[in-house]
């Protein structure tokens, strides 16, 4: 049987979310009619995805019931576990009590759910394109720090196992990767060498010496200049042109194929310069706009690419979670369209 995360692992600001700070203001109103009218039938609340996905954020959702409902202990939950992969319409959990004790959850369990799916989903599917090669996480600039944490546990179960951020890295145990960026390489005068030098100077040896070479937009060269002057110490370099620009080595092709940014071309180019010159221990991490589609292409056509560093489409889409009532004691009491969808899966929730 898989575990679950403890709910003292989580720390929610209780008496925000039992005031209804963060809940639609409807949900609080229900609340209010049902205690005030002493009307307390015990219903059957049933999670489904509108969408096929890797669900994430169940345990955090068990944890959410568990410290801010209300009488949580007269509750029952059947539920899924983070990355079950799951069909449309499949009922994920069921939430069984009386519906004023936890209506001002619905709101806040929701957006677990989509968010934490949305990123796991996304994840898994770049993780099964990249055929066994690692994946990067790199999205913590694109959305606010506060939900590092939550996304980089969303991104550990769907597959990945490093991340540029402490706090991506907290749920798999590990510490946040990466080397060097354009701003280092900017304060030593535009020169990556001097840069990558340094780096190796001043930085735990334990770090891989990975250089950030397309600064100048002439990946080939660059990477050769790094390579002589730290020899068997250099362990990868980063490709990362714009997609807006094409790098010197590609000049005399253009015409042929679509030069701009990281291409196949140029990763081909990288890669035959470095092996001409005994420098075959290099490996080559892509970064730079990448996501499912374009992994899958560069492996179909095998590019000799060795990492992908992906970020800021681990946030496309639109996955979202509904909860229905379809039972109010005991009678159905669904909505037109919906019905009680019993889930075998699911187990009960201690």
């Amino acid at each position: 049987m898989a575990t679950r995360i403890p709910v003292e692992k989580f720390n929610f600001p209780v008496d925000k979310i039992k005031a209804g700070y963060y809940s639609d203001a409807y949900f609080m109103r229900a609340r209010e009619i049902l205690t005030g009218d002493n009307h307390h039938p015990r219903v059957l609340m049933q999670i489904f995805p509108r969408a096929d996905v890797v669900v994430c954020g169940i345990d955090e959702t068990i944890a959410l019931l568990k410290q801010c409902a209300f009488n949580p202990e007269k509750l029952v939950i059947h539920a899924l576990h983070d990355g079950d992969e799951v069909k449309e319409w499949e009922t994920i959990m069921t939430i069984e009590g009386d519906y004023a004790d936890f209506a001002h959850l619905e709101t806040i369990y929701l957006g677990i759910l989509a968010r934490q799916s949305r990123i796991a989903t996304n994840v898994r599917k770049v993780v099964k394109a990249a055929n066994g090669k690692p994946v990067l996480f790199f999205p913590a600039r694109y959305d606010i720090y506060q939900t590092q944490e939550s996304d980089g546990y969303a991104a550990m179960i769907g597959g990945i196992t490093g991340f540029s951020t402490d706090a991506n890295a907290l749920a798999y145990g590990g510490k946040g990767l990466g080397t060097i960026p354009h701003a280092l390489i900017a304060s030593y005068g535009g020169d990556t060498v001097a840069a990558t030098c340094a780096f190796d100077k001043y930085v735990d040896p334990s770090i891989a010496r990975i250089a950030l070479v397309d600064f100048d937009n002439d990946c080939v060269n660059t990477s050769l200049a790094v390579a002589r002057k730290l020899g068997k110490k250099l362990a990868g370099v980063r490709l990362d042109t714009s997609g807006s620009m094409v790098d010197k080595s590609l000049w005399s092709q253009i015409g042929t194929f679509k030069p701009t940014g990281v291409c196949k071309e140029l990763v081909q180019n990288v890669r035959t310069a470095l092996d001409a010159e005994g420098f075959n221990h290099v490996k080559i991490i892509a970064s730079g706009g990448f996501d499912e589609a374009r992994v899958k292409a560069f492996e179909e056509l095998g590019v000799p690419v060795d990492t992908y560093a992906v970020g800021s489409s681990f946030f496309d889409g639109n996955i979202n979670f509904t909860a229905d009532i379809v039972e109010a004691d005991g009678k159905n009491c669904a909505k037109a369209g919906r019905k009680l969808n019993p889930n075998p899966k699911m187990e009960l929730v201690d």
